[in-house]
């Protein structure tokens, strides 16, 4: 009987949740409901768990033409959302304070909801990072900071694309679309050959960046627990967790790259090599 209790609460709780739901998105694709991304997301968890049972017996994938395309394909797909998170909202009168979401259907406002939804498709095409690290054998690029990341955005912006496409909480997605078309940037010159590698020296910034980005996303989602805002509240709470969270796992692995004394005078620079591309990320 209890239990029956707890389901029926369950199921309120998710009918009164679902109330609050944008109607402009309703019909857009994979929308509807989250069992598409919930699942995506679990196949790739099983897959990322299975792959070095798969791959044990088989030889590297040469992939360096098709990462060539990836990687300067969503540069220019990174591009495109900061422009668009630009103009429809951060150089269109959005407040680095209380930005409420405009649920209108007035043109800047789909124009911000539209980009929101391209960001949320993004992160699934992002999932190809860990694929073709696989297919190149490359475990050690995997981390569990990798994983964690990739594993979990395309469902959080599920969520946020369904109750909040816009206002406050597109300012993490304006500087993470920014930090990966610098980061793509970067993957899709590395790609290209050791013709390239002399002029990738600036490649332990972009950990700098990514902790500078979660440091600006919590300071900026702080700032609304101490103000009233039309915004909703579960959601500044659950980005300030998110930066928070990503910010020590970064600046843990930084330590770990680049300032930690190395044992027996061992060089950093083959764990550097090793180990900052599986950390590509978006926060976003």
């Amino acid at each position: 009987m209890e239990q029956d209790s707890l389901v029926a609460k369950a199921i309120k709780g998710y009918d009164d949740m679902y109330k609050n739901a944008d109607p402009r998105v309703q019909n857009w694709f994979m929308m509807s409901t989250p069992i598409p991304s919930l699942l995506i997301c679990l196949g790739y968890f099983v897959f990322v768990w299975v792959s070095p049972s798969i791959m044990k017996n088989r030889k590297p994938f040469e992939l360096r033409n098709l990462l060539v395309v990836y990687n300067l394909a969503m540069v220019a797909l990174s591009t495109y959302t900061f422009y668009e998170f630009l103009m429809s909202g951060w150089l269109a009168g959005y407040s680095l304070g209380c930005q409420p979401v405009d649920y209108s259907d007035s043109p800047q406002a789909l124009r911000m909801a539209r980009v929101c939804w391209l960001f949320y498709i993004s992160k699934f095409i992002e999932l190809f990072d860990t694929i073709f690290f696989i297919l190149r054998k490359k475990f050690n690029q995997v981390s569990f900071l990798h994983v964690f990341h990739h594993g979990i955005m395309p469902i959080s912006w599920w969520f946020g694309v369904k109750f909040v496409p816009g206002g406050f909480g597109t300012f993490h997605s304006l500087l993470n679309s920014f930090i990966h078309l610098v980061m793509y940037t970067y993957y899709g010159l590395s790609a290209l050959g050791p013709t390239f590698q002399k002029y990738l020296w600036w490649k332990k910034y972009m950990t700098s960046m990514q902790m500078i980005q979660f440091v600006a996303v919590t300071i900026h989602s702080c700032q609304l627990l101490f103000m009233e805002c039309n915004y909703p509240i579960f959601f500044v709470y659950w980005i300030g967790f998110y930066a928070v969270i990503f910010l020590i796992m970064f600046a843990n692995f930084y330590v770990q790259a680049y300032l930690k004394p190395k044992e027996n005078g061992v060089s950093s620079q083959k764990h550097r090599n090793g180990s900052i591309e599986g950390h590509k990320t978006k926060s976003s």
